[in-house]
């Protein structure tokens, strides 16, 4: 039977964030069974469901814009997969849309946005440490894993702002690598923003589109 590659967007948020990428995976994973979708499985003695993600979500982010591709064994209409597994969604995760691809080459995210609330009584030492980080040439950072090493993510942020409350956050993904969100909190002197239950949110993925 022919293969059929679909491109599905969703949305992780809620009480859901909190689930591992791993057990995303497996919630997708149930949602296709219960669907009774024709989905395509990797070989070995476990097979998975042949499932790609764009890229994988830190525990405790929520994401409004993510991407997965999905392989069925055979075509169905993109409205018939899109129903059968919005309503085999859990709570906390939402389909937004499912559409059929043809490049056979797993999705490649050239940019990632984030967002976060900053207090208002710290926009005003917010904003001067972005004007300082922008203006800078280098931005290294300490990395421990997979060895300690420095990195100069200053080449990896596309675009650093303060919009009405929110942090906005637009990281570029590049093969000689990126910067994390957490990273840039840290620098910025708001990572404590976390810890005080703050929540921080992946808003859009942009691809390589072929």
């Amino acid at each position: 039977m022919a293969k059929t590659k679909f491109r599905i967007r969703f949305q992780k948020t809620g009480e859901l964030r909190l689930i591992s990428h791993h057990d995303l995976m497996r919630c997708f994973e149930r949602m296709l069974r219960r669907a009774a979708l024709p989905f395509a499985s990797t070989n070995g003695y476990h097979p998975q469901p042949r499932l790609v993600f764009a890229l994988s979500l830190g525990l405790g982010i929520e994401g409004y814009d993510e991407v997965v591709d999905l392989e069925l064994e055979a075509p169905l209409p993109e409205r018939e997969v899109f129903s059968r597994l919005a309503n085999q969604a859990p709570e906390g995760l939402k389909i937004l849309s499912v559409r059929a691809v043809h490049d056979s080459s797993a999705p490649q995210v050239s940019k990632a946005c984030y967002e976060i609330i900053v207090p208002t009584e710290r926009q005003c030492e917010t904003i001067q440490r972005i004007d300082k980080l922008l203006a800078a040439e280098h931005v290294w950072i300490k990395r421990d894993k997979p060895k300690p090493r420095e990195i100069d993510i200053r080449p990896f942020i596309d675009d650093l702002r303060l919009t009405a409350n929110k942090l906005v956050m637009r990281l570029r993904m590049t093969p000689e690598g990126s910067a994390r969100p957490l990273e840039i909190l840290q620098i910025l002197q708001l990572d404590d923003l976390i810890a005080a239950g703050g929540v921080l949110q992946r808003t859009a993925l942009e691809l390589h589109e072929t």
